[in-house]
């Protein structure tokens, strides 16, 4: 094994994992993260679940051709992968502020264990 990863390793042991579970910045990060994941997750499981509910209780609705032999459903099924990209991307952004703030997290950490 290189020691860079051993050295890795080392300073990985020595983190006190605890302490930096219970601090307010790292509840403060689970709280930010969870205002984006729990909405996101709400909102693609309605639009996934309206599909078969359209199916289940409006067929006719759901048959109705849009162009040619292309119905509603095909479109709200070929939607569902919209919905999910345009959420990754979202995430993609969000995720930017979650690992500044994650790096930050670790700079106090590093600081308090004097600059390891």
């Amino acid at each position: 094994m290189s020691d860079g990863a051993e050295n890795t390793r080392t300073q990985t042991a020595q983190i006190d994992w605890t302490g930096i579970a219970s601090s307010k910045a790292f509840r403060d990060l689970i709280s930010i993260k969870k205002t984006f994941i729990v909405p996101a997750f709400v909102v693609f499981l309605l639009h996934y679940l309206a599909l078969a509910v359209l199916m289940g209780y409006a067929p006719q609705l759901a048959s109705t051709r849009v162009i040619g032999t292309v119905n509603i459903v095909y479109l709200f099924a070929l939607s569902q992968f919209a919905v999910g990209g345009v959420i990754a991307g979202l995430y993609l952004f969000a995720a930017a502020r979650f690992d500044a703030l994650t790096d930050d997290i670790l700079a106090q950490v590093r600081k308090r264990q004097g600059g390891q």
